[in-house]
C-alpha cells in the first residue's frame, strides 16, 4: 500500500469533525462573489465534455456563487498540463494519465500540481475491428494501421502500452498507430482506412453504438493484459466486462478498465471544492446519464484515487459524509 493511500484512509477514518460540519453549512448560498472555475474536459461530443457541460449545468441550477466553464481540449493529458500550468483550474483526466503526471514520468518530466476531488466512473477500454476482417487478437495488428486515439489524449496513453505489452514494438513489428479522434476514428474504421480503432470511455459510448448499427464488429478481449500493465504501472489498471448486449455484442467481451478523476489545482479554495462536491454527489445520476450507464458514485469509491493526493477541501467534504 502506498503512502499516499495510507494516509487517505487514516483521514477518511477518523470521521465527522465539528469544524468540517460547520464550514459545510456555511459554505452554500450567501452573496459573495462568483468563483469562475475552468475545467479542461474534452473533445466535442465526447463523454468528458458531457461530463462538463452537465456539470456545468448542475451547479448552475443549484444556486452556489460557483461557476464552471467547460473547455474543450483533447483530453487527459492535454488536460493534466493546462491543470499544471494553471490555463484551467479543473479537469478531468484518466488515472494511468494523473498518475504519470504526479510522478513527472512518461509524458510528463516532472510532476505537476494536480489533485484529485473524485474518481468519478470507470471507463472501459475498447478495441474494435471490423466483424468481417481478418483480425481476432492484438497480435495481428502488426503492421496494420490503428486509430490510437489523438495526440494529448488518455486513449493514446491506454493504446501505446497495450500494443507494447503484446509485443508490437522495439524490435517487433510495430502497428502504424494514427492520432484520431473519436469521430475521426469511428469515420475511418467505417472507410477501412484504419484496420481497428482504440477508445476508452463509458458503455455504451454513442458514436460507438452508432457504428455498431452501420457495420457489423467484433470487440478484442484485452483482459489479459491486465497483469503485465498493472506490473509495469501500477494498479490504475483492472479487469473490466463489456456485457452482451451492448454494440451487438452476444457475449461479454474481458478487457480493461482505466478510472477517471475529477482534478483541481492544489490552490483552488477549500470552501469552492466542497461546494463543488456536494453539486456532483447530489446530481451524479444526471452528470453520468450520458457518460457511462448503470454506474454510481459513492463516496468510498470516489476516494480512491491512488497516487493523486485528495485535495482538502476534498478530504474535509469527505469526513463530514463519513460521520
Amino acid at each position: 500500500m502506498t503512502s499516499a493511500e495510507l494516509t487517505r484512509r487514516r483521514v477518511m477514518g477518523a470521521g465527522l469533525g465539528v469544524a468540517a460540519a460547520a464550514g459545510l453549512a456555511g459554505c452554500s448560498g450567501g452573496s459573495g462573489p462568483v468563483r469562475r472555475l475552468r475545467l479542461a474536459t474534452g473533445p466535442e461530443g465526447g463523454p468528458y465534455n458531457a461530463f462538463g457541460e452537465a456539470l456545468a449545468r448542475a451547479v448552475a441550477a443549484s444556486g452556489r456563487r460557483l461557476e464552471i466553464v467547460p473547455v474543450s481540449t483533447s483530453a487527459s493529458v492535454n488536460n493534466l498540463r493546462k491543470l499544471d500550468d494553471g490555463t484551467v483550474e479543473l479537469a478531468l483526466a484518466m488515472a494511468d494519465a494523473a498518475e504519470d503526471a504526479v510522478l513527472g514520468r512518461e509524458s510528463f518530466t516532472r510532476p505537476a500540481a494536480v489533485t484529485a476531488l473524485a474518481r468519478v466512473y470507470v471507463n472501459y477500454t475498447h478495441l474494435l475491428v471490423p466483424a468481417d476482417g481478418p483480425v481476432r487478437t492484438v497480435r495481428e495488428l502488426a503492421g496494420r494501421p490503428v486509430a490510437a486515439g489523438a495526440t494529448g489524449s488518455g486513449v493514446q496513453v491506454v493504446a501505446g502500452r497495450v500494443l507494447r505489452a503484446a509485443g508490437l514494438g522495439g524490435g517487433s513489428p510495430a502497428a502504424r498507430e494514427r492520432q484520431l479522434g473519436l469521430a475521426a476514428s469511428a469515420a475511418a474504421l467505417r472507410e477501412r482506412a484504419v484496420d481497428a480503432v482504440f477508445w476508452s470511455g463509458g458503455v455504451p459510448t454513442p458514436a460507438l453504438a452508432g457504428l455498431a448499427r452501420e457495420l457489423p464488429l467484433r470487440f478484442l478481449p484485452l483482459d489479459g493484459y491486465v497483469g503485465a500493465l498493472r506490473q509495469d504501472h501500477g494498479p490504475v489498471y483492472t479487469s473490466v466486462t463489456l456485457p452482451a448486449g451492448v454494440y451487438g455484442l452476444t457475449e461479454p467481451v474481458g478487457t480493461i478498465g482505466v478510472g477517471n478523476y475529477l482534478l483541481a489545482r492544489d490552490d483552488v479554495p477549500q470552501g469552492a471544492v466542497r461546494e463543488l462536491l456536494q453539486v456532483v454527489f447530489e446530481r451524479w445520476s444526471d452528470l453520468l446519464r450520458e457518460v457511462t450507464a448503470g454506474a454510481r458514485l459513492e463516496p468510498r469509491f470516489a476516494i480512491s484515487t491512488g497516487a493523486v493526493p485528495l485535495h482538502p477541501g476534498a478530504v474535509t467534504y469527505y469526513r463530514s459524509v463519513y460521520g
